[in-house]
């Protein structure tokens, strides 16, 4: 039985094969950082956009980039169609025009399906929904919102620089264009319980997003988040709580939903903890024998309570 719907599934049921996205970092940077929001960021980023592994520090070009993760992927996955993914910082905070160039230069790469772009709900605006919807005749395009929480109050205690009710207007402002879109939720923020985190779950369940990526809240070096957790202010989730949290999780969401990562990617050499995050792996299938022991599976509870309404 299959537990939840993947997103390698998902695009070898649009592709008829394996599609494997390639990490960009287009150069970019963000309002939360820039000043024009805070010089802060999110209290959980670090200089290199939380942790993503900024590929530009190394001079390569989005065409570089490109070259050099496909000839990987092709030989580790045996893929042989791709989906650029423009991952590191803000991707549609840049002038319209700047934004065409990497977009296009990207997709019009040899073998290149879909894309996929991560962003702020904050820095969006109809003429870059448009743009990217325009590529929709050709290929798979994906806007990822990071919304983290649905509550307001976690927001402001980590700094985000924008609230639920932007996050839902961008929603439906990228639908208006057709457009798929994904959020990025955190599990572990500072304050938040159990009952918060689900509620984030089901406020997705009610809008018409997509797919979802789930992140587990580890900390990184040179981070306000590290100096809370030095000062013994924040306490990190164990992982079998975690593992419990993202099967809950799961439950509350529509069964047609794209899960498209359950954990995130720790860089080993900033990671301060969980240490048991540096096994992305395993965790992955704790995971998937947890659902299995708990004979749950995704929408498990979001049609009941949608029979019940």
């Amino acid at each position: 039985m299959k537990r939840y719907r993947d997103f390698n599934s998902y695009l070898r049921e649009i592709f008829g094969e394996r599609v494997q996205k390639i990490a960009l970092d287009a150069g970019l940077t963000c309002p939360n950082r820039d000043g024009t929001i805070s010089d802060k960021g999110c209290i959980y980023c670090d200089s290199r956009g939380s942790g993503t592994g900024a590929m530009i520090s190394h001079g390569l070009s989005i065409i570089e980039q490109i070259e050099k993760s496909r000839e990987y992927l092709g030989r580790r996955y045996g893929a042989k169609k791709f989906m650029p993914y423009f991952q590191s910082f803000t991707n549609t905070y840049a002038p319209l025009s700047q934004l065409k160039k990497f977009y296009d230069q990207a997709l019009e790469y040899p073998d290149m399906v879909g894309l996929s772009v991560a962003t702020r709900p904050d820095c969006v605006t109809k003429e870059i929904l448009e743009l990217l919807g325009s590529y929709q005749k050709d290929h798979l395009v994906w806007i990822e919102y990071g919304l983290q929480s649905a509550h307001d109050i976690t927001l402001s205690r980590i700094n985000r620089g924008h609230d639920v009710a932007c996050f839902e207007g961008s929603v439906h402002m990228a639908k208006e264009f057709g457009l798929n879109v994904c959020a990025h939720i955190i599990l572990g923020l500072p304050g938040e319980t159990r009952e918060m985190m689900l509620q984030t779950a089901r406020f997705l369940g009610r809008l018409p997003v997509d797919g979802i990526k789930i992140h587990l809240l580890y900390i990184v070096k040179d981070t306000p988040l590290a100096m809370l957790y030095e000062k013994g202010e924040y306490q990190c989730l164990e992982k079998e709580a975690y593992v419990d949290l993202v099967a809950d999780v799961l439950e509350c969401l529509p069964s047609e939903m794209v899960i498209q990562r359950l954990t995130g990617d720790a860089a080993e050499e900033e990671l301060i903890a969980p240490l048991w995050a540096k096994h992305k792996s395993e965790t992955l299938e704790r995971i998937r024998r947890r659902l299995e022991e708990r004979d749950t599976w995704q929408g498990r509870l979001y049609h009941k309570r949608a029979e019940k309404n």
